[in-house]
């Protein structure tokens, strides 16, 4: 019976999409930061009340939900599970967001054709996810071992990410993106808003689609990292995927208020390479010394903490001794 959880879920996420992308969002427009922060708030908002649903739908184990994990899960347990791996799939997101900001960069994409990208973006996200998700759940039943696989991957995604000096964006190199010119042509332009065109006599894609195949495969390589770190917080499939979904369709609306911002946050990185190597030894001590999720929510909320304040404290100190502190000679403004 849990099935009508699943497809209620769905629907309600395709209805949300549908009222972004068909009433607020028909017109290809530029975002601005005031729009974004408000759907910002407005998916928050949305995923905070899902959590409360959560925690009824767990109490009450309505539709025999909560009963199918191996193990009886309470609304409280359910929903500080459901939080956790909304915080950090949302906390991940941001490293997404900002090389989807340098692929925008390297093909030189408007901002107001940016938000059809994206739109079309967690579309297929939330397909690629739902199809990751069920492998992973059907691997950790079957394969219960894989769990320290999975940690082994977050600890040594977290050691790449702290020796990576930048990110390189390589569309040459990417399967996807040479698969598709092999099969069409691609116009030398952007045509609008447009993923494909004619161009003498044959169906051709436009650079804007060659954008999409490159934040489509950006997201799988992130999804790698984010679905096993969700895993370390919870098993049930229910609360993966939908922790997972209400971060994803928030990532338009933060990339449109944070993009331009994330170069100031210089040691939010750092958190986040905290994060995974965290949650990579939480994984491989899951069956022997299990960490507890609400304690594991602390940790990860002080490291975000932690990595934003140092940086808003460093970017405030060049400025107190930097050159602005000289006393204005010839030449100031």
């Amino acid at each position: 019976m849990t099935i009508l959880l699943w497809i209620g879920f769905i629907v309600f996420v395709l209805l949300m999409l549908a009222i972004d992308l068909g009433i607020f969002n028909r017109q290809a427009h530029v975002i601005s930061a005031r729009e974004a922060l408000a759907w910002t708030v407005v998916w928050i908002v949305c995923a905070l009340l899902f959590n409360v649903l959560v925690y009824y739908l767990y109490t009450h184990h309505w539709l025999g939900i909560g009963k199918d994990i191996g193990h009886e899960l309470s609304g409280s347990e359910a929903a500080v599970q459901f939080f956790t791996g909304y915080v950090i799939e949302k906390s991940l997101s941001l490293d997404n967001i900002f090389v989807i900001a340098l692929i925008f960069a390297y093909f030189q994409i408007p901002r107001m054709y940016q938000h059809r990208v994206l739109m079309w973006g967690v579309l297929g996200a939330l397909v690629l996810r739902g199809v990751m998700i069920g492998a992973g759940v059907a691997l950790i039943r079957r394969f219960e071992w894989i769990i320290y696989v999975f940690g082994v991957l977050l600890l040594a995604t977290a050691v790449k990410m702290l020796m990576a000096q930048r990110e390189n964006i390589e569309p040459d190199r990417n399967p996807l993106i040479r698969l598709a010119r092999r099969f069409y042509p691609v116009t030398p332009e952007l045509q609008g808003q447009k993923f494909f065109v004619r161009m003498d006599g044959r169906r051709a894609i436009t650079p804007l689609f060659l954008v999409l195949l490159m934040v489509e495969s950006t997201d799988v390589l992130f999804a790698v990292d984010s679905i096993p770190a969700i895993f370390a917080i919870t098993r049930d499939p229910f609360l993966v995927f939908t922790s997972n979904v209400f971060a994803i369709l928030g990532l338009r609306s933060l990339y449109f208020a944070l993009a331009s911002l994330l170069d100031k946050f210089r040691y939010l990185k750092t958190s986040l390479v905290f994060i995974l190597a965290f949650v990579g030894v939480k994984m491989l001590l899951s069956h022997h010394h299990p960490i507890p999720t609400a304690f594991s929510l602390s940790v990860i909320a002080a490291a975000l903490l932690v990595g934003v304040a140092a940086s808003v404290i460093a970017a405030r100190r060049p400025r107190r001794d930097g050159p602005s502190a000289e006393p204005p000679g010839d030449g100031a403004v």
